[in-house]
């Protein structure tokens, strides 16, 4: 209580109940704890404010207040494990000591502040200071991701031209991916028949002599031929089925555009030149029914 001075308590009402409460804690030379693991030096310390608080609100002079602050943190000391009846007797004999430190004003607001608050709750204030909790706490950090920020409104198009857009992109990726797979498939069958010519052309000094026969080659080249026919064919047949798919995709496009919403309703706008024309006809076909009736 040594550095619980009038001028220290009136800067702790002065600022924010966080601040005041920290500023609080450093004149009672309390160290650092953690609020939530260490929750009855918390509650203390709020109950420390609070008289404080109090004190100001009934117009306690600073010199008081810092009293009032001495005179909770005795109360609690002194009543801890004590029954209901003692602490009352304990308060009455520790107003009776402060009698000459109050005028009869405030030491009737101290009286009834700790009968409001302390006494009347008494058994709240026992099970929380005045005896040792068991504490289980858990504490796990979620991460909240804000959601995106919304584009503005004037950029935002209608739902039905939207899943439109949505669709046509599809078929035109699909038919992007089926071009991309064609120039792989060409690419892996070039690859397969380097590969297979090699394998049948390096087997020939293996097996037959430097000089080959007419029928040897005649051979060898038909191996060749075969093997160009093959990959050939096989190129031909996915090109043949990947273009029949390429054109389907792009005849559900067709079929797509040719169904799309339209984003806005047309507004008919007329050009002063149309007005006049329009004006002309109505003026003649007026003039034409009088000729008739007539």
């Amino acid at each position: 209580m040594a550095l619980l001075t009038p001028q220290g308590v009136k800067k702790v009402f002065q600022f924010q109940k966080p601040a005041g409460r920290e500023h609080l804690r450093k004149l009672l030379n309390w160290e650092e704890f953690d609020e939530l693991r260490d929750s009855r030096r918390s509650i203390l310390l709020d109950t420390l404010y609070e008289s404080i608080i109090f004190a100001v609100g009934k117009g306690f002079p600073w010199v008081e207040v810092a009293k009032v602050v001495k005179f909770t943190e005795e109360l609690l000391k002194e009543t801890k494990g004590c029954s209901i009846t003692e602490a009352v007797t304990i308060l009455g004999n520790k107003l009776r000591d402060y009698q000459g430190q109050f005028n009869t004003t405030h030491l009737l607001a101290l009286c009834d502040y700790f009968h409001n608050t302390f006494i009347r709750h008494y058994k709240l204030y026992q099970y929380v200071l005045g005896q040792d909790q068991e504490v289980n706490l858990t504490v796990t950090h979620l991460e909240v991701c804000a959601p995106p920020q919304p584009l503005p409104l004037a950029e935002g198009i209608d739902k039905d031209l939207w899943e439109h857009e949505q669709q046509v992109a599809e078929l035109s990726m699909a038919e992007m991916q089926k071009r991309t797979s064609l120039m792989l498939m060409k690419e892996t069958l070039r690859l397969e028949q380097e590969h297979m010519l090699q394998k049948k052309f390096s087997e020939v000094p293996a097996r037959q002599s430097r000089v080959l026969k007419r029928e040897e080659l005649e051979n060898l080249i038909n191996e060749a031929i075969l093997i160009q026919v093959e990959c050939l064919k096989k190129l031909l047949q996915y090109e043949i089925q990947t273009t029949f798919d390429i054109l389907d995709l792009k005849f559900q496009k067709k079929i797509l555009n040719l169904n799309a919403p339209v984003a806005f309703p047309l507004s008919v706008t007329s050009q002063p030149g149309q007005d006049e024309s329009l004006k002309f006809k109505t003026a003649n076909k007026g003039k034409k029914a009088k000729a008739k009736k007539k």
